[in-house]
């Protein structure tokens, strides 16, 4: 019953926020029908909320770790400031050309740069100062991401983390959670005991939790 209400709510929530553009609705949809593990792209509310919190901030510089399809991209890159550049990192090199027709179609292709590799290994090689990074790769390095990027982040500069509930198995006993349940248990816990950060933790979706550097 309670999945039922949940799944319920989700559609309400699509109903009432602004419809997927024409080319997010054909990435949405090429997704789903051609990519494996296609629940991991974001979709029509979240991505509208990472568009309008893009939207809000202004960003000259986005950092965004784990691309999959590129819907994600797309919609930070909505809310980038004239000059703004969004870099991408995503270590499957299958879907870079997916991709990269896509950011084209948008009209995004000189504003998003795309990076393909192991981002812990990427991300200390990017000279730049963001003003808004998104995590939404591999969860148990979701920790050393955070360590990496925090002092590329300008002060009152933002992070957001994705599938801080985990399907829900961070309510779970960590004696049955999986591997990657416990590595976001422990984020969540690394982030909530870190002073120099402000967090709210949002149950849209698979939980996406903002973060503001004081």
């Amino acid at each position: 019953m309670a999945d039922a209400i949940a799944g319920a709510l989700q559609a309400y929530a699509g109903q009432f926020t602004t419809p997927e553009n024409e080319l997010l609705y054909r990435l949405n949809r090429e997704t789903n029908l051609k990519v494996a593990q296609a629940q991991m792209l974001s979709g029509h509310v979240q991505g509208a909320l990472l568009s309008m919190l893009s939207r809000m901030v202004r960003p000259v510089r986005i950092l965004e770790i784990g691309t999959f399809t590129g819907y994600s991209a797309i919609c930070l890159a909505q809310g980038l400031a004239a000059g703004g550049q969004l870099h991408t990192i995503d270590i499957n090199e299958e879907l870079e050309d997916m991709c990269r027709s896509y950011f084209k179609a948008a009209g995004l292709d000189e504003k998003i740069i795309q990076h393909i590799g192991n981002a812990l290994e990427i991300i200390p090689r990017l000279r730049e100062t963001f003003d808004l990074v998104f995590i939404d790769a591999d969860k148990i390095n979701y920790g050393r991401y955070f360590d990496l990027v925090y002092d590329k982040i300008r002060p009152g500069g933002f992070l957001l983390a994705d599938n801080v509930l985990y399907h829900g198995e961070v309510l779970e006993e960590k004696t049955v959670q999986s591997n990657n349940a416990k590595a976001i248990q422990a984020f969540n816990e690394k982030i909530a005991a870190d002073g120099r950060v402000e967090q709210v933790l949002l149950t849209v979706r698979d939980g996406l939790l903002l973060i503001r550097k004081k």
